[in-house]
Formats: C-alpha cells, sequence, structure tokens
C-alpha cells in the first residue's frame, strides 16, 4: 500500500502519515465529497481473517455512531484489495504520545486540561455503551490549537477476535492497560478510567508508572505493584491532584470513577478551585456561541436531621402527664359549685 492508489473508487492516499503494528495510515481526499481525511489501513495479516473482518465491520459501525468534538469521527470502512480500511476525520496536528517525547513533560494546567477533554470524549462513549479497551497518548490527537481528540474506538475489540490468547494484543497495550485487562477480563468503563490514569501520570511524571521488559512483567506491576508516588516526579503537585491520581490507579475497578465523566468532572472542580479553568470545548463547556452552563459542582450533602433532647421531652410528656391528671380533679369542682 503506497501513496497515489485509489481506495474504493473514492478515496486517493496522497502521503503515509503514521504505521504500527497492525497499520498503516494516511492522509487522503476523498473525491467524491471533496475533502480531506485520514485512512487506516489494515495489514493483510489482520485483514484476511474472516471473523477479524466481521467484529472490525461491527466496531467500525459503533465507532461511527459516536459524534463529540473530542472524538475522531468514523466516516467509512471498507475493503480494497484484500486490505480492510477506515476512513476518518482528518485532524492536524501530533499525537499526545509524540508531544510527550518531545517535551518530556507537561504542567499541572496543561495536563489537566488535556485529560478533561479526553474524559469528555470518552465518558460521551461511555454513555452510550462503548468501552475504549485501549486508550494510551498514541490514540489521542492535538491540534495546533489546543483540541484533544480521542481516536482507535473498538480496534483492541475487533483485535480480540483474531489474538485470543495474547493479552497485550487482546486488551490493549501493556504500558496503560488496567490491572482487569492484564489479568485477561472483559474492559469496563472504569478499565478505561485507569487508563486516563496512566496517561495523566505520566503527563506529569515524564514517564507512565510502571515499566517492564516484557508484557507479562507489565501485567503483574498493574495487577499487584503500587507505582511510584507522582510527588517523587512532581514535588508541588498539589495535594487534591496527587488524592485523585491514585483513586483512578486503584487495583480494585469500584475503588476508582465509575466513568471517564465522573473523573472529568473531579478534574474541572479541580481546575476551578485552582482558578485555572480548563479551556477548549469539552462535556462539561458549551459550543462556541452558546450560554455556558454553570460550573459542575460537587453537591453538597444532605441536609442533617436537628438534633433530639431527650431529657427536655421527658420533662414536656410529665408535664403533659401532670396537667391531664388534675382534669378529673376539676371536673368534681365544677360539678360541686354548679349542681343542676
Amino acid at each position: 500500500m503506497h501513496a497515489g492508489i485509489m481506495l474504493g473508487k473514492r478515496y486517493q492516499l496522497l502521503e503515509e502519515v503514521g504505521r504500527g503494528g497492525m497499520a498503516y495510515v494516511f492522509r487522503a481526499r476523498d473525491i467524491l465529497l471533496d475533502r480531506y481525511v485520514a485512512i487506516k489501513v489494515l495489514r493483510e495479516d489482520y485483514s484476511n481473517d474472516p471473523l477479524f473482518q466481521e467484529r472490525f465491520r461491527q466496531e467500525a459501525r459503533a465507532a461511527a455512531s459516536l459524534s463529540h468534538p473530542n472524538i475522531v469521527t468514523v466516516h467509512d470502512f471498507g475493503m480494497d484489495g484484500g486490505k480492510l480500511y477506515i476512513v476518518m476525520e482528518y485532524v492536524p496536528g501530533t499525537d499526545l504520545k509524540t508531544m510527550l517525547r518531545q517535551r518530556g513533560r507537561f504542567s499541572v494546567p496543561e495536563a489537566v486540561a488535556l485529560m478533561v477533554q479526553a474524559c469528555a470524549g470518552i465518558g460521551y462513549a461511555h454513555r452510550a455503551g462503548l468501552v475504549h479497551c485501549d486508550v494510551k497518548p498514541h490514540n489521542m490527537l492535538v491540534t495546533p490549537d489546543g483540541r484533544l481528540k480521542v481516536t482507535d474506538f473498538g480496534i483492541a475489540r475487533a483485535l480480540a477476535t483474531l489474538h485470543p490468547a495474547e493479552e497485550d494484543v487482546v486488551w490493549g497495550s501493556p504500558l496503560y492497560f488496567s490491572p482487569e485487562q492484564a489479568a485477561g477480563q472483559l474492559p469496563t468503563p472504569a478499565s478505561d478510567v485507569y487508563s486516563l490514569g496512566v496517561v495523566l501520570y505520566e503527563l506529569l511524571a515524564g514517564t507512565p508508572p510502571f515499566r517492564g521488559e516484557t508484557p507479562q512483567e507489565l501485567a503483574r506491576l498493574h495487577m499487584y505493584a503500587d507505582p511510584t508516588p507522582i510527588r517523587e516526579y512532581v514535588p508541588d503537585i498539589p495535594e487534591a491532584l496527587e488524592a485523585i491520581i491514585h483513586k483512578v490507579l486503584s487495583k480494585e475497578p469500584s475503588a476508582r470513577y465509575r466513568t471517564a465523566d465522573q473523573l472529568g468532572r473531579v478534574l474541572v472542580h479541580f481546575a476551578m478551585k485552582e482558578g485555572k479553568a480548563p479551556s477548549g470545548e469539552t462535556a462539561f463547556t458549551a459550543p462556541a456561541g452558546k450560554a455556558s452552563p454553570p460550573p459542575p459542582r460537587i453537591p453538597a450533602p444532605p441536609p442533617s436531621l436537628p438534633s433530639i433532647d431527650w431529657g427536655t421531652i421527658g420533662l414536656a410528656l410529665l408535664a403533659l402527664l401532670a396537667v391531664g391528671g388534675l382534669i378529673p380533679f376539676w371536673m368534681w369542682v365544677y360539678f360541686v359549685y354548679h349542681p343542676k
């Protein structure tokens, strides 16, 4: 597969912009709608498997149903020349992993602003019943104006049909997958939350919380080891943010935030308390030209019941009994002085 050829009699490949273990990515032109698109062309060993082809189509349809400012839109998919391809919105910019390699680490406001956008996109998918399964900075594209868009929804689930015995292929990337994914269990929205926590840790510290030589070693670390406290990398990190990271990296899914939406709202609340509200259009801010909703707030606890003074109540009851006991006496006095 190379630049210059036509896919599906509609998409002209212009230039290769990336490649990985499973696909090549091209900038292309949709000659029917006269627009630039990004096309991911899967390698032949993936494209030739009938079971994978069907699962890939299912996942592509599900991803195409997602429409959100922080998700890369899927336009089309198909097969040409024995190769599966998926057509997506073309996003100018670079992926977050490349930015990490170039910069080393991000400041707290920068990292939180990016993660709020990632949470907005992934949280939208969670509400639609989809789990990403492969959250990592490689799958987060950042435009020159700072807009973050998440891509590759469902690819990890499709790969599960092709390599059901390889945990590092089945449920995501070893550096970023959750303990339950490392154990080969089905991922949930809380699994995506863990992976978002790993990405946030890496943005701030410049390194993921765990490093290992093999996928098996990384799986063991995710399941059983405690990460190096992020304060050792970022001594001045706010305690509130440190607590958020500690929570999302919990081994038990029930101890984390349940969805990316919940994590996003917590990060927005943190940023507003710090006086550095995240910028950019997300699920937590209104689109340009529309009135902004009130900022997310942590719900106030329900009002407590007033305390009960049992001593006062007891005295009141005694007084009532005493007064009640005098009623027969006063009735006797009345009839003595007012005989019929």
